[in-house]
Formats: structure tokens, sequence, C-alpha cells
């Protein structure tokens, strides 16, 4: 089994890792390597706007609840701001504005016309009713109303917001604007405005990328070995991708409950059989080795010496802390921002290769900008055109990061980040905002 050793040991302890302070410190890394002039670092490195408010809610039991709730347009140069909303107990301003700066370059990456935006609400869906939740979502909306639109601002689902919530909010906006309008939102169910191909295009579109780099490398992936930490949308869609594109083994799976491991394999049907909840696989799979509950579990999975490591969770999963216990050869990043900046040095110097989030994980917005366009034009595509279109975008723009990285010998995550940077400033000056 492929993997690399590390004589180095680092206290493991946990350290908080502010988000936004990881997104600052990878501009700060790209604006030296561009030279870049002071105003537009300066304009890059914090949202143009920000919107805060509170979302009153009638719960029930007939109490009111008051929920905060945000919006961050990171950057509005290429066009009206794209992103995700998110429900979460431990939501901050902090994770938005970093979500929001990333999705700025990844729809750079992309070369898709966007700019990058992110919102949230601080709540816990879990505690929450679907009738409580609609109102939510609905109150979340009015609040936003003036702020979104379809050339101005359009959200997506991210985290705890599924197409029921999203269709919601469509809903919501049309009736506050007294048409229907489904290009306000992308995620919808197909019935309402959908996109064939959303449900798993983050996940493919981190394949085609895979299967990109495997051609550079000239690999076939038939016999690598990958271990996958997160189980939601994402993760499982990969976990199947995976099986169907390359015929290679995932031997490690992980989501908030736990991790379990099996060096023969752990096939997607016996998984998916095995469900307890959507997104919570049984730990009692026969055949697997239960590598521990919680925290503990996705640690030893992370450190597991695999051939390919997919974070498909959350942010800050590898820190200085653990990154030398890493035994990857490749981590494709399916979440956004699961390692440091301090972890990238380390792994960097490691010889591990890390394909970054916003060029691994730019399938859903992409295939969330084709069904923008479908919206437009009230003109609906096959399963089959979107797949090809969406394996046409991933592959150009993992072109174009191999082709930077080569010529100026940057990591993967350096070269994506000149790419799309370097659309935004391009942009910034022809509209001399600078």
């Amino acid at each position: 089994m492929a993997g690399r050793t590390s004589t180095i040991k680092r206290d493991k302890t946990p350290k908080e890792e502010n988000p936004f302070d990881v997104a600052r410190k990878q501009l700060d890394e790209v604006a030296s390597l561009m030279e870049l002039e002071k105003p537009v670092y300066e304009l890059l490195k914090k949202p143009m706007k920000e919107l805060h408010f509170t979302i009153p809610v009638k719960m029930d039991s007939g109490t009111t609840e008051v929920f905060d709730g945000y919006r961050v347009q990171y950057n509005s140069a290429l066009g009206p701001t794209k992103g995700g909303i998110r429900f979460h107990p431990g939501e901050t301003v902090d994770t938005i504005r970093a979500l929001a700066a990333w999705m700025t370059w990844k729809c750079a990456l992309l070369d898709l016309p966007y700019g990058g935006a992110k919102g949230g609400v601080v709540c816990n869906p879990q505690d929450m009713s679907d009738a409580e939740l609609d109102r939510l979502s609905r109150g979340y909306i009015r609040e936003l109303s003036s702020f979104i639109g379809p050339n101005k601002d359009i959200p997506a689902p991210d985290v705890n917001t599924n197409q029921e919530i999203i269709a919601s909010m469509m809903d919501e906006f049309s009736k506050l604007k007294d048409y229907s309008c489904p290009g306000v939102i992308t995620g919808k169910p197909v019935s309402v405005g959908g996109s064939i191909g959303r449900d798993d295009a983050t996940a493919r579109g981190g394949m085609y990328v895979l299967r990109n780099f495997a051609q550079k490398a000239g690999s076939s992936l038939q016999d690598a070995t990958v271990a996958i930490q997160g189980y939601g949308n994402v993760g499982s869609h990969a976990h199947r991708l995976i099986e169907d594109m390359f015929g290679a083994k995932v031997v490690a799976l992980g989501d908030a409950e736990g991790a379990i491991y099996s060096g023969n394999g752990l096939s997607y049907e016996q998984i998916s059989g095995s469900m307890e909840n959507p997104g919570v696989f049984s730990k009692e799979v026969e055949g697997t080795e239960l590598l521990g509950y919680g925290n503990e579990g996705n640690e030893k999975l992370l450190e597991l010496p695999v051939d390919i490591l997919v974070p498909a969770a959350i942010e800050n999963v590898i820190t200085e802390e653990n990154a030398d216990e890493i035994e990857a050869d490749v981590i494709l990043e399916l979440a956004n921002g699961p390692i440091t900046p301090e972890a990238d040095h380390i792994l960097k110097d490691s010889g591990t290769l890390i394909i970054p989030d916003f060029l691994a994980n730019a399938g859903g917005v992409t295939v969330s900008y084709f069904e923008w366009v479908q919206n437009q034009t009230g003109y609906y595509w096959d399963v089959e055109t979107v797949h090809e279109r969406l394996d046409k975008k991933m592959t150009a723009a993992f072109n174009e990061v191999y082709e930077m990285s080569a010529d100026r010998d940057l990591t993967y995550r350096q070269a994506a980040y000149v790419v799309a940077v370097k659309r935004v400033v391009e942009a910034i000056k022809f509209r001399n905002w600078v």
C-alpha cells in the first residue's frame, strides 16, 4: 500500500482555526507571488458587502425564537455573486466570509460569470420540524429580498439546506415579486426549475479532475486505495463514482458518528444498503473494523496509509497538529478549506500532492451555473449534456492549473489561486475600480 512516513511528532491537541484567517493567509501568499498592487490587495482581502439580520420564527409550540442570519457578497467584479446557504448551530460570520472568498476564486477559476457569496443562519435543523424550517427559510429570504436576484446574487444549497428548503426559498421570493422567478436560486428540485445532474455534480466534478490528474501521472487508479472523510451528499456520491469510474477500492469511510475500515474494500452497494439515516451509515457493517466513534474515528481515518484521501466534510480537519501523521500520497479536497495553510506547507515538504478545494469541488457551482442558464433561457438539458459540459469545464480548469503549476513551479493550490485571482484582478482594472 502506498503512503509516506514521518518521524516528526507534534502536539495533536486541537487548535481553533478562524476560517477567514485561513482564507486571508492563502490570499497573502498569492498576493506575494503575483506582486499585487496594494489597492488591489486591499480590495480583495475583505468582503464588498455584508448583511447581518435577525429572523423571528413562530415555533410549533406557539413560542417565537429569533435566529441570526448572514449574507456576504465578497466580490462582484466578474458578475452577480453566487454561493450557498448554510443552516448550522455553530455558524459564524467569519466562516461565511471565508466561504464567500473561496467561492470568488472558485467561480473565477472555472471561468464562470460570477463573483462569490455565501450565507447562513445560526440554528440546529435537527431540532426543528419541517414546518419550522419552512418558516425559517421563508423568513431568511424575506430579509434578503432586496439583496439577491437572478442578476444580483444567486444563492444555492449548502450544509443542512436541501431541495425542499431551496424550493421554499424560491417560492417565497417569487411571491414577493409577484411572478415566478426560478433563477433567483439554484439547487432546486427538477420539477420547479432545477437541473438534472445537480445531485452528484460536486463529486462528479472532483472525479473528472482526479481522472485528469491520473492521466498526467500515467495511472489508471484501478488499484488505488481511497479513504473518504465525510459521508453526506458529496462523500457518498464520491464513493459510488470512484468505483464506477476507476474501479478503485474505498477502504475507509467516516461521518459525524465515527469511521470504519476494511482492507478488502467497502463497496458502495454494501454501505448504501446499511444506511440507518441519510448520510449516516451503520458502524456495524459486517467485515469492517470500527476505527472509533466521532472525532476519534475520523482522526484515525485521516492518518491511514492510502493512495488517495478525500476530505469531504468540513473545514480545518488537517492542521499543523496532525499534518505529519498524514500518509496519503494524494489529497482530493472535496470539502471547503479542509487543510490549514500551516498544514499545507508541512504536506508540501513531505511530498503529499494536494488537489485544492476550489478546483476539486467546483462541479457543484458549475452545474448551478448551468441551472441558472437554463432558468434564464427556459431551455432545459438532458443529463448527458450536463455531464459533457461539466467535464469540459472541469478539464479546462484543470489544464490551466496544471500548466501554471509546471510553468512557475507552483503547487496546485498556488497555481489555482494565480489563475483565479488574475481573472478577478483583470476585471477590477477594466472596471476602473482601482
